[in-house]
């Protein structure tokens, strides 16, 4: 019989982890300004800080009730933390890109454009997913310690 591992977080650990996630993610904004032409100073520092408020809010409002549910059942793993930050970010993104997953006012297209419309959403979202859970990867290493028992 194989003994199971436990993990266990405190307030304090899980406070440094979404600090670390955003400015991860802050970070990530910062690239995509530079690789965008931005060079100045000031304006990818404010870029950064903006990146990093706004994914904080995100991680907190959208991943954590998520996280919240799977750390009370007991799935604290390092894989469950990256599923999480991958399947939300990857919803989050093909919405945003479809209108809403084709809910709102979807413009007049034919119906290769709205194939490629939805081919190209899903490839850059799953470009981002996979940041995404490499962040919640590094934020469930913060927060997260083996326990007792």
């Amino acid at each position: 019989m194989r003994v199971q591992r436990r993990y266990e977080t405190s307030i304090d650990r899980a406070g440094l982890a979404l600090g670390a996630g955003s400015g991860l993610a802050g970070l990530l904004i910062l690239v995509l300004l530079l690789s965008g032409g931005q060079r100045e100073p000031l304006s990818l520092l404010a870029g950064w800080l903006i990146g990093s408020v706004f994914s904080a809010l995100a991680i907190t409002t959208v991943g954590g009730p998520i996280w919240l549910a799977l750390h009370i059942a007991g799935l604290r793993r390092v894989w469950h933390a990256a599923a999480v930050g991958s399947v939300t970010a990857m919803l989050i993104f093909v919405g945003a890109q479809t209108y809403g997953f084709g809910l709102f006012g979807l413009p007049a297209l034919d119906s290769r454009t709205l194939l490629f419309r939805w081919l190209s959403a899903l490839a850059t979202s799953a470009l981002l997913a996979g940041l995404a859970a490499a962040i919640a990867a590094a934020m469930w290493r913060i927060a997260y310690r083996r326990g007792e028992g």
